[in-house]
């Protein structure tokens, strides 16, 4: 072979082309079996086998994620459609998204804590306190949204709200606000009133701490432990009197209080910075779905979750 017919590889040396019967790959035996040494050619991006679908299909990052039907879902209902709507669907679709993933490192959080596994569930609580802060972030990029632009198809929500929202009825319930009414306002037939019901019936996350206090040896009051868990969780001065001593003499312990009440803080947050935008947008004019819009809302203000945390404050 002449030099012309030589062509160096990427390490310096040289490949001698169709006469050394190896494939694109450099192996022996590569190739598809026709006689070329040719492979066949995957699509853009393409990179496993799939365990489904027919043979030859390879797992993409679009499969993976189900692009295709993930961007399928913002379907406007207003003529035109109004160009401001698509901001509102995709907006609202994101936060199910975040409330899902929340719930899911909520339900983990309890697992690790019920266990025992404070590193751990610090680290997971953190994780839920980031997430909380891109939840408050993301309202304003609605607030980009004008009266004159959100009204152009307000109309059209119908009975739709937030205030159907189950999963955000989820984390209110796992962190202990729970409620029957809530749970009234679902019809039988939707999906979601099964879980609801559930959450209602489960311990919270607090009844997972307690019981991690008494297992670290703390005097927790018996009637804490055997509570409904049903009911709203309602201050305790005998469970303050444990608490101020935990923080005075167990670090680990105090601060998985702290970030209780980080969670605490990041919901209270979260739940005023929606409450001025929905004033913003809407003022004093009723929300949709019949609901009572801004008024309903700032009435979910300054209701701690955990109020025994920030009872002991002033004490510390």
């Amino acid at each position: 072979m002449t030099d012309e017919e030589r062509t160096p590889n990427a390490s310096g040396g040289a490949e001698s082309g169709s006469e050394s019967g190896e494939g694109a790959g450099g192996g022996e035996g590569s190739g598809t079996g026709d006689g070329t040494g040719s492979e066949p050619e995957r699509p853009y991006g393409a990179g496993t086998q799939a365990q489904e679908g027919p043979p030859g299909s390879y797992l993409t990052y679009a499969s993976y994620l189900k692009i295709d039907e993930l961007l399928s879902l913002q379907q406007p209902l207003s003529d035109g459609p109004e160009h401001d709507e698509m901001l509102f669907i995709v907006i609202h679709q994101v936060y199910e998204l975040w409330f899902k993933e929340v719930l899911h490192e909520v339900d983990y959080a309890v697992k690790l804590i019920r266990t025992d596994d404070l590193a751990r569930a610090h680290h997971t609580m953190k994780r839920i306190l980031t997430i909380l802060k891109v939840l408050v972030a993301q309202l304003d990029i609605l607030e980009t949204m004008t009266p004159v632009e959100f009204l152009t198809f307000r109309e059209r929500l119908e009975e739709a709200s937030g205030f159907q929202s189950h999963q955000f009825r989820e984390l209110e319930f796992v962190l202990g606000a729970k409620s029957q009414w809530a749970i009234s306002r679902y019809p039988e037939h939707e999906p979601a009133l099964k879980r609801l019901r559930q959450r209602y019936e489960e311990p919270t996350l607090w009844d997972a701490f307690l019981l991690c206090l008494t297992r670290e040896g703390y005097p927790v009051p018996r009637e804490l432990l055997e509570r409904d868990v049903t009911q709203r969780i309602e201050p305790s001065p005998e469970l303050q009197e444990v608490l101020v001593n935990v923080y005075r003499r167990d670090p680990a312990l105090s601060e998985l209080c702290e970030r209780l009440v980080d969670l605490d803080e990041g919901l209270q947050e979260w739940r005023y910075r929606h409450v001025k935008m929905v004033e913003r947008t809407i003022g004093t004019k009723p929300g949709s779905g019949g609901s009572a819009g801004a008024e309903y809302l700032r009435k979910t203000l300054f209701k701690p979750a955990f109020p025994d945390l920030w009872g002991i404050r002033a004490r510390l």
